[in-house]
């Protein structure tokens, strides 16, 4: 590990952090550099694409779909902020990150990343008001009440980014300065600093662990109610139609929390404990999951697929016919 020089009193000594991937195996460098850079154009192009559609479709303004192409605007986000960096550590011997970049990374990250769980409990609440108050779904979810969630959504992912950022800030570090990830992310920052830092690896615990834990349960009680409902439909069709406007949302869920679950439980382990297994449950929720959400929500959803399917036709129809071509009969 590189160690930096101290500095007079107690200002920081570090300017800059080396990041050391995923892996440093020469020979691997180059197909996971072409690997992440695909998944990279699939995330944004996936993502991009169900926006304009969501956008450009009146069958698509919904609630439903308002919050999907919101959750498609933090996919896009997160995984922006670090890709670039994960790509560029494929292509050099040693990445280095600068002090205020290593932060300011870090708190675009958890914003991103928290807003996205709050929107998760934010869908699963539409689904629930979907099924189980159908009735009265038009008067519970107006355009205002679905904007005031997602603004509520960033507002809490915002808050504590800025609580555990600050608090990372406090803290010294005067060396070492090598990353063992591909980003700055919380738990390796913690690991740098050359103060005693169980208090901020108990407010780590402490928000993380409330926010991920009372947002699942939020989740789980919509889906037990939903369940219930489900159960209550007498046709079989009616039940199939109601569970699958459900499906593609707890895979979602499902491949979110999973992973993300994972990771958090390896901050309670001790520093030099399943390093690989910590990098490898960060790239499936913060890289892989933002390029699947797109084609889930698209490949099992009808409404999507027709929307899709009516801009192939307009596309089509507005192509000049072909030079040479009589079109006069």
């Amino acid at each position: 590990m590189e160690r930096i020089p101290e500095t007079e009193g107690n200002h920081t000594a570090v300017t800059y952090f080396i990041l050391l991937g995923l892996t440093r195996e020469p020979k691997l460098q180059t197909p996971l550099f072409v690997i992440f850079l695909m998944i990279y154009l699939i995330t944004l192009t996936g993502n991009l694409g169900l926006m304009a559609l969501i956008k450009t479709s009146p069958r698509l303004h919904t609630p439903m779909y308002f919050f999907l192409c919101n959750l498609s605007v933090v996919d896009l986000c997160y995984s922006s902020i670090f890709a670039p960096k994960l790509l560029l550590g494929f292509l050099v011997e040693k990445e280095t990150i600068s002090y205020p970049a290593c932060f300011l990374q870090h708190f675009f990250f958890l914003i991103f990343v928290t807003t996205e769980v709050f929107l998760l409990a934010v869908m699963a609440y539409d689904r629930y008001v979907a099924i189980c108050n159908p009735l009265l779904y038009t008067v519970s979810m107006p355009k205002g009440v679905c904007v005031q969630l997602v603004v509520a959504s960033y507002m809490g992912g915002i808050l504590n980014s800025l609580i555990q950022t600050c608090c990372l800030l406090l803290l010294p570090f005067c060396g070492p300065n090598t990353i063992n990830h591909y980003f700055c992310d919380t738990n390796p920052l913690l690991k740098l600093s050359c103060s005693n830092n169980h208090l901020n690896e108990l407010l780590l615990v402490i928000l993380n662990g409330s926010i991920s834990m009372s947002v699942l349960f939020l989740i789980i009680a919509s889906y037990v109610y939903i369940l219930f409902s489900i159960l209550r439909i007498r046709s079989a069709e009616g039940r199939r139609k109601a569970f699958s406007t459900c499906a593609s949302h707890l895979l979602t869920v499902t491949l979110f929390y999973v992973p993300a679950g994972l990771t958090f439980f390896m901050y309670l382990q001790p520093p030099s404990s399943h390093k690989r297994l910590d990098k490898l449950a960060s790239i499936l929720y913060a890289v892989v999951n933002p390029m699947l959400n797109p084609f889930i929500y698209s490949l099992r959803n009808k409404e999507v697929k027709a929307a899709l399917a009516k801009c192939g036709k307009k596309s089509s129809s507005s192509n000049p016919p072909a030079m040479g071509r009589d079109t006069s009969h």
